[in-house]
């Protein structure tokens, strides 16, 4: 557990000073017959009124589901808006950095460079666990958060609980941990130890396990204090109104989702075992994801072959310690039939 933590010593003085916009929505809360006050169209209800720009409703369900507070979730176009809020409610341009592992998520370090703020990369272990000691020697004075992601991306592996309480415990800022594909995971979701952990910033998603990429929402969960900075600094109406109304009736399906998630678990057992007996495999890395990453004998010719017969894998042979890997999402069984025998079929 933190002792203490002082939040607005991290956050931007620019930001702290800031007076937010108030739009009508924000204005005005309850039920009325006549709208005059956003200067909408009279025509073409519900789609002419702008969206709840806090999505109270979406929150009050997702609470239900996740066992967290409402005044601690922040909703956002993508995962890839609550990672770009980081960075512009914490890190100052030009002078403040940021410490990640590496390899990761790409978009971790794409924001950095938009918002010009140093990214600072520390390798992982050869076996893909994460080296703390390393994290915290790549600290300095000016660094505002640390960006984790568990189960990791490309390497499919979640971080040890205890590593990430190190973290949390040792480095004074915000510690963000990125649990994606945390659904396909039998780690305990770090959202859990909010109470504990003031500095700590949770994001899940809507895209892997419910099946809602095409949807783009994201989840971030915090104290209130940095949830409150987030929608100080957020575009007022960030989730419009069809995926706020897709997201309640989802919200409804869990048992389909849990059974979504079964499935999938099960395929990539089946998946990882026929793998391990290609020749053209040299070993497939433990996973705790919806993917699993493959060591080959040749990933670029693999790759190739695989897209010459319409079957698309991601090749991360060029990223950092992944030389000779591909990323294979697990699909359903007859998709994951069709790569299995395609590569077997290579060479």
């Amino acid at each position: 557990m933190k002792a203490s933590f002082d939040i607005t010593r991290l956050v931007r003085p620019n930001i702290l000073a800031l007076e937010p916009y108030s739009c009508a929505r924000n204005e005005f809360h309850g039920q009325a017959s006549v709208w005059l006050d956003a200067n909408e169209s009279p025509y073409n209800a519900p789609y002419n009124r702008y969206p709840d720009p806090l999505q109270l409703r979406v929150k009050a369900a997702l609470s239900r589901v996740k066992g967290v507070p409402s005044e601690c979730i922040f909703l956002g176009n993508g995962s890839d808006e609550c990672i770009d809020l980081v960075y512009r409610v914490f890190c100052e341009p030009g002078r403040d950095n940021v410490v990640a592992m590496a390899p990761s998520y790409g978009m971790y370090e794409v924001c950095a460079h938009i918002n010009d703020v140093a990214y600072r990369k520390v390798p992982l272990r050869d076996d893909y666990t994460l080296d703390v000691d390393a994290m915290l020697a790549a600290v300095t004075p000016s660094t505002k958060a640390i960006f984790l992601c568990s189960p990791n991306n490309p390497t499919g592996n979640a971080i040890d609980v205890a590593l990430i309480e190190r973290l949390l415990i040792d480095f004074d800022g915000i510690v963000v941990v990125d649990e994606a594909y945390g659904d396909f995971s039998s780690k305990p979701s770090m959202r859990f130890k909010l109470r504990d952990y003031p500095n700590l910033l949770v994001m899940q998603t809507f895209s892997k396990a419910w099946g809602s990429a095409g949807v783009r929402l994201g989840m971030a969960f915090a104290s209130k204090q940095i949830i409150d900075l987030f929608n100080k600094v957020k575009y007022p109406y960030n989730v419009n109104l069809l995926t706020q109304r897709y997201a309640l009736e989802h919200l409804e399906k869990i048992e389909q989702t849990k059974a979504w998630t079964s499935t999938i678990l099960a395929e990539r057992s089946r998946l990882i075992a026929a793998l391990e007996q290609l020749p053209q495999v040299v070993t497939t890395y433990p996973t705790d994801a919806n993917f699993v990453l493959v060591k080959t004998i040749d990933a670029d010719g693999i790759y190739n072959y695989l897209r010459d017969h319409g079957i698309i894998v991601r090749n991360r042979s060029r990223v950092e310690k992944c030389l000779g890997c591909l990323r294979i999402t697990v699909g359903t069984s007859q998709e994951n039939d069709a790569v299995i025998n395609a590569i077997k079929q290579y060479g």
